[in-house]
């Protein structure tokens, strides 16, 4: 037998030796990075930095350091569907994303068709899962609430502050917006209250004047908006320059000290549906310590972000793999221990028992109603 070159031999062992090297496993966090909603992709990514750069310090998963991608979707629709295409090409494992509804549930067929697990910690559209469901989809999980659970907390409190008013519903016609607004609807009206008017605007609008005096017009004692805080904060500005002296609400998309910022004192008041504030929790004490150290508060949805990193950890772990089958199998049957808390999933990819709360905002700053 005629013995391989010796160039050819150390090739061929170079081959085997690389085969048998163990790869890294990529996971991506997307969001807008970029944009009027930029904000919260900062809590998100900074929330994936954090807790990918200490699992690699302790040895990464199952021996495997991890590879974080960041997308940008700038909450757009299409541009989300193209960075969900991106992040298959990079043969990602999984996707911790997006922020936006409008931007999940179309990004969500991408990793469906290509066997990506996505887990967002903040797309709250119940259509999301409950579409996923329908097709028999077992991929799409999220660590926050669904609007159909926000909008119950919403519509209960308008229907026991307001009822008998003046009440004006406003959405941006968004997925988020115009769904949450729908719910919120839908629970005043199943307690007896129905809304005066209801209004859509345009999202990215800079220009609230017309849609403030017909606001004052109505003689409106309540404004609830299905919106983003870039439109909400200068609504806010606004109605208050123009003297309209309602109260005005919203949700989740509101939880961040960038409204204080955008509204000025006009924000004193305003009031906004989120999960209960899980920087006082006691599972996320040290990691928000560690965030205040860096100057960074964890607001908003970054803590929520290092759960669903959490979640994909302990799956891929139990599983002894990266294999979708097998980490959804352990996703949808066992209970989690994360930042906000034990974590389970129903049969959807829903948290089970998910919980909202009345915010105020005050001097810049928001805290639970009392």
């Amino acid at each position: 037998m005629k013995k391989p070159p010796m160039a050819a031999l150390a090739v061929t062992l170079a081959m085997l030796a690389a085969g048998s090297a163990r790869a890294d496993i990529t996971i991506a966090v997307v969001g807008p990075m970029t944009g009027e909603y930029a904000i919260f992709g900062d809590q998100m990514k900074r929330g994936a930095e954090y807790f990918v750069e200490r699992l690699n310090a302790k040895g990464g998963l199952n021996g495997q350091k991890i590879r974080l991608e960041v997308g940008d979707d700038a909450c757009d629709p299409r541009q989300a569907v193209s960075v969900a295409n991106q992040m298959a090409s990079e043969n990602v494992a999984a996707v911790i994303g997006h922020y936006c509804s409008g931007s999940s549930i179309p990004a969500s067929a991408v990793y469906h068709e290509n066997r990506i697990l996505q887990i967002t910690p903040a797309s709250t559209n119940p259509a999301l899962t409950d579409d996923a469901a329908k097709k028999g989809w077992t991929n799409v999980f999220r660590t926050c609430g669904r609007d159909d659970k926000q909008g119950i907390v919403a519509g209960d409190f308008i229907a026991d502050h307001y009822k008998g008013e003046v009440i004006i519903v406003l959405d941006d016609k968004s997925a988020y917006g115009k769904g949450l607004a729908d719910e919120t609807v839908k629970e005043m009206h199943a307690k007896g209250v129905t809304e005066a008017a209801r209004e859509a605007y345009s999202a990215g609008s800079k220009d609230f004047t017309a849609l403030v005096s017909r606001l004052k017009q109505a003689k409106a004692d309540l404004v609830y908006i299905g919106g983003y805080h870039t439109e909400v904060g200068l609504m806010l500005r606004q109605a208050r320059d123009q003297g309209l002296a309602a109260q005005f609400m919203s949700g989740d998309a509101n939880a961040t000290d960038e409204l204080g910022h955008i509204a000025g004192p006009a924000a004193d008041g305003f009031l906004f549906t989120f999960g209960p504030d899980a920087r006082k929790f006691p599972t996320a004490r040290s990691v928000v310590e560690d965030f205040r150290k860096t100057g960074f508060d964890p607001e908003g949805y970054t803590l929520y972000t290092v759960a669903a990193f959490q979640v994909y950890a302990a799956g891929v772990t139990a599983a002894k793999s990266t294999d979708l089958d097998k980490v959804t199998a352990v996703l949808h049957a066992q209970r989690f221990d994360t930042v906000l808390g034990p974590l389970s999933f129903d049969a959807k990819g829903d948290v089970l028992n998910p919980k909202y709360v009345i915010y105020r905002y005050q001097n810049g700053k928001y805290s639970e109603l009392e």
